[in-house]
């Protein structure tokens, strides 16, 4: 029997704050206690990455409780931005870094890439949930390959949508935030008055206030509010009705280290029109002839956008297909158990040494 201690940032079961990171999260914590482990989850309170000194000492604190031997996983988010609380105790406690997402790709700052690397160094193992994260740990920093494993975000089986026949219903699902490109989507609707089609955007709206009211304002400006609607966050069984009345997912992202929503959508026959950043091809997967269920778009261009767009909306065979594929890649989608299964594997060679051992399936949960 082996014990792990999770810490992430407050706020993983809160409906209020979706992201795939939390999701991500929620699901390796319940995969790993089903599958027997003794799991504590630890919420750190404070404004992650950028977090001020009293989050630090509590993580400081945290991480000092810690037994001697113990394995613990941390959140990239957390992690990343502290390797000097990590160094601290890198001799002592068995540390892995979960990192959803390389910072040090998305502030450009050096002195945050230094951070980063001194905290991904005194890690004893790193697991990322994409290759392309990998790849690019890898290219950012001089790291043993050896210890850096990927462990892709699974996906649960979803009823296949329906789908129109006009393919009409467009549905963006992501925070709404500039690193998501929702912006560029405004642009390229502003450019299709002649075609009849609604978009909704599913996401927090609390992020970055100041793009938001930019988004709306665009709307109104290009004429598209009666068009356009900002649902706010959703999750379970509204963001599940979000899915199955939609035609088409949209993901404009400037940056992705994956796209869960991509992965969601292929479980449901959705088919993808999205910018091909990050890990973005990887996530929307090829069928058996290497057709992707989908079209994959330069980033930044709302030009090509449209045309996407108007070829989806105006070409019946195209949509035909790209949903025919879609649902052809369903039974190909990994399940979170895989998922788990890998991180499992990892959490399992670095506490080898000195067996620690808890009743099945316990769980506590523990906020800072």
């Amino acid at each position: 029997m082996r014990e792990v201690q999770f810490v992430v940032a407050e706020g993983i079961d809160d409906p209020a704050r979706p992201s795939g990171g939390n999701s991500y999260n929620r699901r390796v914590r319940d995969g790993l206690l089903a599958a027997g482990w003794g799991l504590r989850v630890d919420e750190v309170a404070g404004a992650w990455p950028a977090a001020d000194p009293a989050a630090h000492a509590r993580l400081n604190s945290l991480l000092s409780a810690a037994p001697d031997g113990a394995t613990l996983l941390i959140d990239g988010l957390i992690a990343s931005s502290v390797p000097e609380i990590l160094a601290t105790h890198t001799r002592r406690l068995r540390l892995v870094v979960l990192l959803h997402m390389p910072l040090g790709l998305i502030t450009g700052n050096e002195d945050g890439r230094r951070a980063e690397e001194a905290a991904l160094s005194a890690a004893a193992a790193i697991v990322t949930t994409s290759g392309w994260s990998r790849d690019r740990l890898l290219e950012l920093y001089p790291l043993d390959p050896t210890r850096i494993s990927v462990a892709r975000p699974g996906v649960e089986a979803a009823p296949l949508a329906a789908g129109s026949e006009s393919g009409q219903e467009l549905l963006c699902v992501g925070a709404l935030a500039e690193h998501k490109g929702q912006d560029l989507l405004l642009a390229a609707l502003a450019e299709l008055p002649d075609l009849s089609w609604r978009c909704r955007f599913v996401g927090p709206t609390d992020r970055d206030p100041a793009y938001v009211a930019h988004l709306i304002a665009r709307s109104a400006e290009s004429g598209l509010a009666d068009r356009v609607s900002f649902a706010g966050p959703r999750s379970g069984a509204e963001l599940a009705g979000s899915y199955a009345e939609a035609d088409v997912l949209i993901l404009p992202s400037r940056f992705e280290s994956y796209g869960m929503v991509i992965t969601e959508a292929l479980a449901r026959g959705i088919p993808v029109i999205a910018a091909a950043v990050g890990g973005v091809p990887e996530a929307l997967m090829p069928a058996r002839d290497e057709r992707r269920p989908g079209l994959l778009l330069p980033p930044e261009d709302p030009a090509a956008l449209a045309e996407a767009l108007r070829r989806w909306l105006s070409e019946p065979p195209l949509r035909r297909s790209l949903r025919a594929l879609a649902r052809e890649v369903r039974p190909e989608l990994s399940g979170w158990e895989e998922t788990t299964a890998r991180l499992a594997l990892v959490l399992d060679g670095i506490g080898r040494q000195g067996e620690l051992v808890s009743a099945p399936g316990r769980i506590s949960l523990r906020r800072g």
